[in-house]
């Protein structure tokens, strides 16, 4: 059946949904990366119907097609339940690649029991307790994580300034973007993404999260970079870590931390892979995810 999309309207704005695969299959709940939108897995609609899933993904506010607005983990999970509770479901699972990872995380936490499983594809952990974690931000990160957390607003247009060239080259194809978003992929990473069918769908996805701007970039980056607003040793579901020892935009340190300080974690760590395991992998995690 194929994909459609919707806007709903959940917490004084409006979000732009797209609904993929089995409509009678398992609600997963996707939390695209940073910066996407619900395109990230456009191209993937016949694996996560394969895999018997729903796949629920939406534009987190400035992004793509939802209306701007400040947010943090702890409102994106109260929106995407919102959105849940339209769709009358009750049960699901969360997935989230990237910096859509502590989304997928707060979801869980916020849902409690009506999320029964959680999965983070080379996911951020907390920042500021990664050890090496603040070291790595660039110049224009570090500038804009000082403001916090007393200036939200100033630190998240900082933040989003940092997108600028990403914005520019998306709009000019995917040669152009591959020059300035390869730098940070592994060896491994380069090769998918020469591939049009991942590299091409990641760029179309960027195109359309940022055509409106960069502000729900930078809202992700003061969400995650920042202090995190939800307590993870809350979150009793099991969660699914996937990574590769190769990533070089959300390195192993990371994996080691959630896998150490979440109660039911339990870890893939691929030698030789880097930060785009997903599209390798995609239908292995979802029918983790709904427990086949």
């Amino acid at each position: 059946m194929p994909a459609t999309e919707r806007e709903f309207a959940v917490d004084g704005g409006t979000l732009l949904v797209r609904i993929a695969g089995d409509p009678e299959g398992f609600p997963v709940v996707y939390f695209h990366g940073t910066p996407g939108s619900r395109l990230d897995l456009a191209n993937e609609d016949e694996r996560t119907a394969a895999a018997g899933v729903r796949l629920i993904s939406f534009d987190r506010p400035g992004y793509g097609g939802s209306t701007p607005a400040p947010f943090g983990l702890s409102r994106v999970a109260h929106s995407a339940l919102g959105l849940v509770d339209q769709l009358g479901v009750e049960t699901f699972a969360t997935l989230g690649l990237s910096g859509g990872g502590p989304f997928a995380l707060a979801t869980g936490a916020v849902g409690g029991a009506r999320v029964s499983r959680i999965g983070i594809a080379s996911g951020a952990a907390p920042f500021q307790e990664v050890p090496g974690a603040i070291e790595r931000l660039s110049e224009t990160d570090t500038r804009a994580l000082a403001l916090l957390p007393d200036n939200p607003p100033e630190a998240a247009l900082i933040f989003a300034s940092g997108f600028a060239p990403l914005r520019v080259a998306t709009r000019r194809g995917h040669a152009a973007a591959r020059s300035d978003f390869e730098l940070p992929l592994s060896t491994r990473d380069r090769e998918l993404f020469s591939d049009p069918s991942v590299g091409g769908a990641l760029v179309a996805s960027m195109r359309e999260g940022l055509r409106r701007g960069a502000g729900g970039g930078g809202w992700d980056n003061v969400a995650w970079i920042g202090a995190w607003d939800i307590d993870i040793a809350t979150i009793g579901q099991p969660v699914l870590l996937w990574y590769g020892d190769e990533d070089l935009m959300a390195p192993p340190a990371h994996a080691h931390w959630l896998d150490e300080h979440l109660p039911q974690a339990h870890l893939v760590l691929r030698r030789g892979e880097g930060h785009l395991g997903i599209f390798e992998h995609l239908e292995e995690m979802l029918l983790a995810l709904v427990g086949e």
